[in-house]
């Protein structure tokens, strides 16, 4: 591919999607076609297909004779010859056996290709189509003016110059025939170039223009589809679709093409279905058919003024429609079957941020309140001198087991938790220690006398083995 030859910016690597040129001129997708043989070499005795497939605006493509045979790649900006004389300037989108291929697709014999490529695009030839190019928005509207001034029922929908700015064609839809010999007249003494009409349909248009459909991706139409088939009320109904025409029409306003995509598997489950089976009789009275799963082949049937609907398979169906011809009425319709329904699946997505929950910005300022109380608790500390977490000002109950030596405890005045890491490492000494007001709760559980909150503070007593000496490593020995 030669620099400049592509339209999303020129250059060997143009802006956009990044694809160097092969997206040809209407972005990615557009009826682009995968060249499978290309990393495949070869035969040294083969001699290149001289058919190419050309792209122009649009979805037209069209074959061309490389009588000169010019190396070509999908990409390149050729000039061709056109249909009313002149040239025309399009993108190369197939080259070699694959075109052969499309050939006999499309029912195109070889002998029916007569227009030839004249060379690659020159710049000169680049600069002169994007002018044209430019030229195609203002055109429109303006032949868009002057139908309405001559109240012609007709809508123009596109314009397409040709590469040397000879010829513009102009595509438009119309219910009828319309006479446009006047506006032709107009139109060509404004322009000042050959005009050409085309009248095409409301799926042609809608695959040059474009578009999203209600599925969210690009139309069929405009991407791969090339060849309208004829979609009718019918393909729903046989698919037990809602026949509501808002909901089945595309943006084309006719019945979306994708209708006919799944219709062939439904036509072969319908093949087991019974046929006019409205009505069953039995001696309970009249079953009237409710509803049909044609996959799961199971038919419902309801008896009047009855609410439930019962659920039969299609062989028992056919065997009491057998038994009405033969004019035998059965007493019921039978077992009713039972539909088994699986439980939903929960999902391990469901609630990943708790979009589901109406309440969950309340319990998170609740937390968030919970935490600050807790820590204007911390820092405030209470009367006696010790922190609301911490009242005694002791270890945790887990360190403090029985027969195991207890920490010092910290001196009044001084923060609970690093002052008592830094008694820890100093050396431990025998000294006078004042008692605080609570005494813990394990004391008491080891032995230890209930001590009077009144009473005056005095050294401990290590001798003594009924009390509990807090200072001491070791406990005391009772043969001193």
């Amino acid at each position: 591919m030669g620099c400049g030859s592509c339209s999303t910016g020129g250059g060997c690597s143009p802006a956009g999607c990044k694809s160097n040129g092969s997206c040809l001129t209407n972005g990615c997708s557009k009826l682009d076609v995968y060249d499978w043989l290309s990393h495949m070499d070869m035969p040294t005795n083969y001699t290149p297909f001289k058919v190419i497939e050309i792209k122009f605006k649009g979805s037209r493509k069209e074959f061309f004779l490389n009588v000169d045979n010019i190396y070509l790649e999908a990409g390149d900006l050729v000039a061709v010859e056109a249909a009313t004389g002149g040239y025309d300037i399009g993108h190369v989108s197939l080259t070699g056996e694959l075109v052969r291929m499309q050939m006999v697709k499309r029912h195109v014999k070889e002998a029916d290709v007569v227009k030839k490529i004249y060379r690659r695009a020159t710049p000169a030839d680049v600069d002169k189509w994007k002018a044209a190019k430019d030229m195609e928005w203002e055109t429109m509207h303006k032949s868009r003016k002057l139908a309405l001034d001559l109240n012609l029922s007709m809508k123009l929908s596109d314009v397409d110059y040709q590469g040397d700015k000879t010829k513009a064609t102009f595509y438009y839809t119309a219910e009828g025939r319309v006479d446009f010999r006047e506006l032709i007249k107009k139109m060509a003494e404004t322009f000042r170039i050959r005009i050409e009409m085309r009248q095409i349909g409301m799926r042609q248009e809608a695959s040059r223009l474009g578009g999203i459909g209600s599925c969210g991706r690009e139309l069929c139409c405009s991407t791969w589809l090339t060849d309208f088939k004829t979609v009718s009320t019918s393909a729903a109904r046989y698919q037990n679709l809602s026949l509501n025409t808002l909901k089945l029409a595309g943006q084309c306003g006719k019945l979306k093409c994708c209708l006919n995509y799944e219709l062939d598997t439904y036509m072969d489950a319908l093949k087991y279905i019974p046929d006019n089976v409205n009505v069953l009789k039995t001696e309970k009275g009249e079953a009237r058919l409710q509803k049909t799963d044609i996959f799961k082949k199971i038919m419902w049937f309801s008896y009047p003024r009855e609410e439930s609907w019962v659920p039969l398979p299609i062989s028992k169906v056919k065997e009491i429609q057998q038994l009405n011809k033969d004019g035998v009425i059965p007493a019921d319709l039978g077992e009713i079957v039972e539909v088994e329904t699986q439980p939903a699946k929960a999902l391990d997505y469901e609630n990943v941020v708790g979009q589901d929950s109406l309440t969950r910005l309340d319990e998170r300022s609740r937390n968030n309140n919970k935490k600050k109380n807790n820590k204007n608790r911390n820092k405030n500390p209470k009367p006696g001198g010790q922190q609301a977490d911490n009242r005694s000002g002791n270890q945790p109950n887990q360190q403090r087991q029985a027969g195991a030596p207890a920490a010092e405890k910290p001196a009044q005045g001084t923060p609970t938790q690093d002052g008592n890491k830094q008694q820890q490492n100093r050396p431990q000494q025998n000294k006078p220690q004042q008692q605080q007001g609570n005494r813990p709760p394990q004391a008491a559980q080891e032995g230890g006398k209930p001590q009077n909150n009144n009473r005056r503070n005095r050294p401990n007593r290590p001798n003594n083995p009924n009390r509990n000496n807090t200072n001491n490593s070791t406990p005391p020995d009772s043969n001193q």
